[in-house]
């Protein structure tokens, strides 16, 4: 049955991801680019100083810091560490130069997609949520494509992610310490389900201590091995750009391949353009909805840039991925064996159970906001929590292979609604992003107010000028 699962699967893949997605996503991305102006290059430094902008202290707000910390606690996970593997060791090194690529350009179309779930909102127990759903539905008046996404975005993230994420946790301890797969799967599952029954407050601050500690650690790592390989950069690099364009590489047919990974594996990890990040970049407590849109955009180009190269490096520098039969998480364990030594291996597997755990509690998240989206109720809440531990308890003995297709088949779902629903209210982003720069050049801290730009649809979490003129002149009575 597992195998007839998977056959129907990578068929689907297959039509997919061959050009549709790989376009759309290349198109979109590039055009967000030019109208933004090339934002992810000229507004650096503006993303790292909203990082640091605080909140209002009342219960139930999210920082501007805690939402970033959610995506990227859902970003930052088995996609950096065994998706970069894994499509090296398909693709080749090419594969790493794509994944660059869809990094940069998906940065704007991770920039439109959270600057607009700001912008659509919704109020939720003395904080906020948000996301593709709401905007397709608020912004758009297409409930059915926000009822649509938000089945597909549970069903990816929640299920069927989270079971990537359990697989590639219990076969890396597998591997170094020859644990008992199902034994680690009920452990997880049983931390994981306290963890959840916390609500959205206690899933941001253990995202903001786990994603934080983790990604320096990893890429303290990755610089003190490219500090000591540094004579072999330029060759690495130079690798890295000839397997991607190769005329040896077209001629054998491995050229496709790596384009398809690269831009498949750096999707899954930086999610760009996917729609899961809005879900997080809502729940922020920002003065102005492009500084969240800035701070997710920052959070593309540091995962794919900074934590998926530094895999990158720690395997190309180590040579092992040539004429090896090893994927995904032993790849890369190997890798870094060669480089600091057998007890590597059973490190990264820890990190790994770090980060993929991360990963689960950010993916969880996505997937509770979205079933309040299609039906506020508590029983279908507790049905979906049953069904995300057994799909950890599933990842945790499942074939690896099985749980990547239908990994890439939902995602490749998921971005073809989003991207759709994006471009056609992509025009309120770019009005957005005029007004912050106009209260810049100002000398003013950018603060939004629906009437500031035409926004369709229904806003409920800004206020109107005359709103928020009003509030001030009670406050000063008072």
């Amino acid at each position: 049955m597992e195998q007839i699962i998977q056959d129907v699967v990578v068929v689907f893949n297959d039509f997919l991801w061959s050009k549709l997605l790989i376009v759309l996503l290349v198109v979109c991305g590039v055009y967000f680019t030019t109208k933004t102006r090339f934002m992810q290059f000229r507004m650096i430094s503006d993303m790292v100083k909203v990082l640091k902008e605080k909140t209002s202290k009342e219960p139930g707000k999210i920082s501007p810091f805690q939402a970033f910390c959610i995506s990227m606690a859902a970003r930052v996970g088995t996609g950096n560490i065994t998706g970069i593997a894994i499509a090296i060791a398909i693709g080749g090194p090419g594969a790493i130069f794509w994944m660059w690529v869809i990094a940069i350009i998906g940065s704007a179309s991770s920039f439109v997609e959270s600057t607009l779930a700001q912008i659509y909102k919704i109020k939720d127990k003395g904080g906020f949520r948000g996301g593709p759903a709401y905007y397709m539905e608020r912004g758009l008046g297409k409930r059915w494509m926000g009822v649509l996404f938000a089945i597909l975005i549970t069903l990816s993230f929640g299920l069927v992610f989270n079971a990537v994420q359990s697989n590639t946790i219990t076969v890396a301890f597998q591997n170094s310490f020859g644990t008992d797969r199902l034994t680690v799967g009920i452990i997880m599952a049983v931390v994981f389900a306290g963890i959840i029954m916390g609500g959205v407050k206690r899933i941001a601050k253990a995202s903001e201590y786990i994603v934080v500690v983790l990604a320096v650690l990893y890429i303290g790592v990755a610089a003190f091995i490219v500090l000591v390989n540094i004579t072999e950069l330029p060759a690495m690099i130079a690798l890295i750009v000839k397997n991607a364009f190769g005329i040896e590489q077209a001629a054998g047919g491995t050229l496709g391949a790596a384009l398809m990974n690269g831009v498949k594996r750096g999707l899954f990890s930086n999610e760009a353009g996917m729609g899961s990040a809005p879900n997080a970049a809502a729940t922020a407590d920002t003065s102005h909805p492009v500084k969240q849109g800035l701070i997710q955009a920052f959070g593309v180009l540091t995962d794919t840039l900074i934590i998926c190269t530094s895999t990158a490096m720690i395997i190309l520098l180590s040579g092992v991925y040539q004429g090896s039969d090893l994927g995904g998480i032993e790849l890369t364990q190997a890798a870094l064996s060669v480089h600091i030594g057998p007890w590597a291996s059973g490190f990264l597997a820890i990190m790994v159970f770090l980060f993929a755990f991360s990963t689960l509690i950010g993916n969880y998240y996505y997937g509770e906001t979205n079933i309040e989206f299609i039906k506020s109720n508590k029983i279908w809440l507790w049905i979906y929590r049953v069904a995300v531990i057994s799909m950890v308890l599933f990842g945790a003995v499942a074939k690896v292979q099985l749980v990547w297709d239908l990994a890439d088949l939902f995602m490749g779902l998921m971005v073809v609604v989003n991207l759709i629903a994006i471009l056609m209210l992509s025009k309120v982003t770019f009005e957005a992003l005029k007004d912050y720069k106009r209260q810049k050049a100002e000398g003013r801290d950018p603060v939004f107010t629906r009437d500031r730009i035409h926004i369709p649809g229904e806003v409920e979490c800004w206020e109107s000028e005359e709103e928020v003129t009003g509030t001030r002149k009670l406050n000063v009575t008072q």
